[in-house]
């Protein structure tokens, strides 16, 4: 038997699978999708077994044997072969790549090389080699160069031999526990303690950890007492990481669906019987209870004995879901997002492999969860541009979503207030099956939504942020003991620094941007490549100490804020999320100790649900409007009508005041009127005239070096490509500046591809890939190419 192999190189050069012989003793259990060690060249490396067969097209006589595999079961199912062969094709990227990204980190491997004694070595080797060991052996990577010369001979004469030692990024997690060795005539009556552990540890039947028993109240003292006597013995076990395991959840029954919930949940489980992969537009206005529709579909999952995944955009959202899911399902919740250790998502996708958790929640990379047995997949907030992922592999996680759920034959459910615009085009024309839930869940209204000019308000004298009708909104919730959330999306505290004698402004000596001030580290930072300086009183300019800062961020905004209300506030942004865990923590702190305003950027604008925010506040709605993006219009009603959402959704009814320089604009006049029909016919005129998507696909190319010349001499190459291999219907616009020129040192130059129906296109892509390949590594000009882009900057 042979089997054909992708091995853990990311080389262009080896983008295929090798074949291998299957060593007689491993015929009955290597499988598709086993992890394997195989011979490459002069060293052993991974390996993952995509296809096995009787028979090979290769010479029998230089095909290797496998050395062994490195798993009892596979790591990868057959469907996830077949997912990363798709991707890899479709996104123009090495299957190693992606078969990386659909594996926990934990299991990517690490190579080092040692020295080891050989069979028949001498004395003198032996003796050198062990004055070098640490830690019971020697890596090559760490002996100085003396000591190497000193071995070299050693080396040559075959005494002392080279080895690849290749381990797991992270090992399953171990600590002591104790069991029984059962002496039924003992008795302590005189050491009262010890018999009552003694008995503890009987009672179960399994090893107990000893860190459970210190929690008890029994000393280490006590259990080597008890080790001392032969009582007990020693063990390593098998623990698992469980970010959740201190934290207690209160039982959530099932809730009342209204008639139009009832409608949706009945449609899904028609076709869930039906065993069609349907997909669903869940279309339901803020607050209308799509949540619960997901919780009830998945109960009706698992009654049938299969498994869910629940998809969220962010990990802001995770918190609050991973509350509700827990609470109605327990410990059958695996979580699968960014915000966890490698070894705490290690082990929670154990869980799924071992069929110990029925349904995953988490973020973009969930959506590879290792289920089986799959009965739905739910995309909350399916619009969100993070479910596109930004780095190789470019992939989109609702493209795999669809094709799991065809491979499994379930529902995909795409749930959100704002759908896409691609997304609701489909639904009309019945490729999605749209559910819509106009009503809240409940006897709740929508908010009351107002408009500011803050044109207006500066001509009457307030030159603050804050606008006299959200100051006066603010401090009547301040009075009731009702809170208030403020969204600003942009952070740091001021935007840039300015001499007010010649106008220089500081600019990040790697990217074409302006640093922004940070006051809480008295920094200048880029938000672009991470460069920080300090902040400099005297202009490098002209020397002049006029030196200011303009713009606001929100640690700017929270100082005015507390200056302004004498009050509490608690900021989610980038800055003060970025500690593990800093997510849950701030929000827990706004819900339990009623901070009076949470100010934020986007990552509070959807998913939160607390019952005394009666008050949202979007202090410049105007931020995404101004960028040079097609989908800046959508983006902006998206988060306007996201964000409003989170006022008013108990008991309180709700108030949202938008400040704005564009009042008449039709994203934030429809934003107002939750008329998202009316925008989406109305964008829609805009995409059609100008090309855009839904009505064309886009591939965008963005070629970066270091000499703008070569920038320009491969962009015109591109675009000669594309020319050549594409019809007369596509549209191809550029090459020009990225509207961020210069990131990290590099110049960025782009293309854009418009098209309908390009049967030659993965061909034409696939050789452009390879041959920008080869420039970088001669010439350092890369190629990024990203299919069906979501964000062209």
């Amino acid at each position: 038997m042979y089997a054909s192999v992708i091995v853990d190189i990311p080389s262009k050069s080896v983008n295929q699978v090798f074949d291998y012989r299957v060593p007689e003793g491993m015929l009955d259990i290597l499988k598709v999708g086993h992890r394997v060690l195989v011979p490459f060249g002069r060293r052993t490396i991974q390996g993952y077994v995509m296809k096995l067969s009787e028979m090979t097209d290769f010479d029998l006589e230089r095909i290797k044997e496998i050395a062994r595999t490195l798993d009892i079961e596979p790591v990868l199912t057959e469907e996830m072969v077949i997912i990363a062969k798709h991707l890899a094709d479709y996104y123009i990227d090495q299957y190693i790549s992606v078969i990386e990204t659909i594996l926990p980190a934990a299991l990517k491997a690490n190579y080092k090389k040692v020295l080891r004694l050989a069979e028949g070595h001498g004395a003198t080797a032996k003796r050198l080699l062990e004055s070098h060991q640490q830690g019971g052996e020697v890596e090559t990577r760490r002996l100085p160069a003396p000591v190497l010369e000193e071995l070299a001979p050693h080396l040559a004469s075959g005494e002392i031999k080279e080895e690849t030692v290749i381990t797991q990024h992270t090992k399953k997690k171990t600590a002591l526990a104790v069991y029984s060795l059962r002496h039924p005539e003992v008795e302590l009556s005189r050491a009262k303690k010890q018999q009552e552990l003694l008995d503890v540890i009987e009672s179960s039947s399994e090893p107990i950890f000893i860190r459970d028993l210190a929690a008890e109240g029994f000393s280490n003292h006590l259990v080597n007492e008890l080790v001392r006597k032969g009582y007990v013995e020693k063990v390593e076990r098998q623990m698992e990481r469980d970010p959740y395991a201190d934290r207690v959840f209160t039982l959530d029954p099932p809730k009342v669906l209204n008639e139009e919930q009832q409608h949706a949940y009945d449609r899904i489980a028609e076709m869930m019987d039906a065993g069609e992969p349907r997909t669903f537009l869940l279309h339901g206005i803020t607050g209308s209870g799509k949540t619960e529709v997901y919780l009830q579909v998945i109960q009706k999952v698992m009654d049938e004995g299969r498994n869910a995944i629940m998809l969220v955009p962010e990990i802001a959202l995770t918190p609050q879901m991973v509350n509700r899911f827990k609470s109605r399902f327990g410990d059958d919740v695996a979580v699968l997002h960014s915000g966890l250790s490698h070894g705490e998502k290690y082990d929670e996708w154990r869980k799924i492999k071992e069929g110990r958790a029925r349904v995953s929640v988490g973020a973009r990379s969930s959506v590879f969860a290792p289920f089986e047995n799959i009965g739905a997949i739910i995309v909350d907030e399916e619009h969100e541009t993070t479910y596109k992922q930004g780095d190789r592999p470019m992939y989109h996680a609702t493209e795999v979503a669809k094709f799991r759920s065809r491979y499994h034959n379930c529902p995909l459910i795409l749930g959100t207030a704002t759908p896409s615009l691609e997304t609701y085009a489909r639904s009309e024309r019945g490729v999605y099956e749209r559910l819509e839930l106009t009503q809240r869940a409940g006897t709740k209204v929508l908010p009351e939504i107002h408009v500011v000019d803050m044109a207006e308000e500066h001509r009457g004298g307030n030159t603050s942020i804050i606008s006299q009708t959200l100051k006066e909104a603010i401090d009547q919730r301040i009075e009731r003991g009702e809170q208030t959330v403020l969204l600003l999306n942009r952070r740091g505290y001021s935007n840039f620094q300015i001499c007010q004698n010649c106008g220089y402004v500081p600019i990040c000596p790697n990217c074409d941007i302006s640093l922004t001030y940070h006051k809480s580290n008295s920094s200048l930072l880029c938000h672009y490549c991470g460069y920080e300086s300090a902040v400099r009183r005297i202009c490098e300019n002209c020397q002049s100490d006029d030196v200011t800062f303009r713009g606001t961020g929100t640690e700017k905004v929270e100082e005015i804020l507390r200056d302004m209300f004498d009050t509490e506030i608690v900021r989610m942004d980038n800055d003060t999320t970025r500690r593990k865990g800093m997510h849950e923590k701030l929000l827990d702190r706004f819900e339990e100790e009623e901070i009076p305003i949470l100010l934020g950027t986007q990552m509070i604008a959807k998913g939160l649900d607390y019952p005394k925010v009666t008050l949202v506040g979007v202090l410049n709605a105007d931020t995404m409007l101004n960028l040079p993006d097609f989908r800046a219009n959508e983006k902006t009603y998206q988060l306007l009508t996201q964000v409003s959402g989170r006022a008013g959704r108990h008991a309180l009814s709700g108030e949202v005041i938008f400040q704005t320089y564009n009042p008449s604009h039709y994203a934030i006049q429809l934003a107002k009127g939750n008329d998202y029909r009316q925008f989406y016919e109305k964008e829609m005129a805009f995409r059609r005239l100008a090309r855009y998507s839904p009505f064309y696909f886009h591939v965008l190319f963005t070629v970066s070096s270091e000499d703008i010349s070569k920038c320009l001499k491969a962009t015109s190459h591109i675009h000669d490509a594309l020319v050549d291999a594409v019809s007369d219907k596509s549209i191809i616009v550029g090459p020009s500046p990225s509207p961020l020129e210069r990131i990290n040192r590099q110049y960025r130059f782009q293309i854009m591809l418009k098209y309908k129906r390009e049967p030659a296109l993965l061909e034409v892509l696939g050789g452009l890939d390879e041959y920008y390949h080869e420039a970088y590594r001669t010439e350092g000009v890369s190629l990024r190419i990203d299919v069906d882009p979501q964000v062209i900057m």
